[in-house]
């Protein structure tokens, strides 16, 4: 059974940095790849960035590229996505599961960017 739980959002002021953590467990990362999507009040999931399985490979959505960072911890079993330089579009639920995504979410955390 697939179990993913994020955690490390929060409120934080235009041009600040968050970093995003998602526990995953009963889907190795060395065989998935898995990423970061998002929700913004009223809009559709979205995908933000995606990891290969192998790490080699990387996707960010273009509106990220240059201030988000993913990146992930086979051993730990963690993902990771490193916010910089955060704007208040960013402002939104993020999730993390596969990509491309299938039925397992976590419950998501919150990163609330002020202007």
């Amino acid at each position: 059974q697939v179990h993913l739980v994020e955690s490390g959002g929060g409120l934080v002021q235009s041009g600040g940095s968050l970093r995003l953590s998602c526990a995953v467990s009963g889907l190795p990362l060395d065989y998935y790849s898995v990423g970061w999507f998002r929700q913004a009040p009223g809009g559709e999931r979205e995908a933000v960035s995606c990891i290969s399985f192998s790490g080699s490979s990387t996707y960010y959505h273009a509106s990220v590229k240059g201030r988000f960072t993913i990146s992930k911890d086979d051993v730990k079993s963690t993902v990771y996505l490193q916010m910089d330089s955060l704007k208040f579009e960013d402002t939104a639920v993020y999730y993390c599961g596969t990509c491309p995504p299938g039925e397992d979410w976590g419950q998501g955390t919150q990163v609330t960017v002020s202007s």
